[in-house]
């Protein structure tokens, strides 16, 4: 079910590490802003960030690698 999921969010531009890392940190920031009190969220850090990228909230950019 997620696979089919990241795969439309993916939409073959980037790859799937690049997805992985970009909500960790994602997931990082609003960890800390829950501790700092400037956000106020029921929901695990994981899953809003998830959803941030999957509405398209925020972009990944991939450098392209010198062969």
């Amino acid at each position: 079910m997620i696979k089919s999921s990241l795969d439309d969010m993916l939409m073959g531009r980037q790859s799937r590490y690049a997805l992985v890392i970009a909500v960790a940190k994602r997931a990082r920031e609003l960890s800390q802003e829950m501790e700092d009190g400037k956000i106020e969220k029921n929901e695990k850090p994981v899953l809003v960030a998830y959803d941030e990228f999957k509405r398209h909230k925020y972009a990944i950019y991939e450098s392209e690698a010198d062969d």
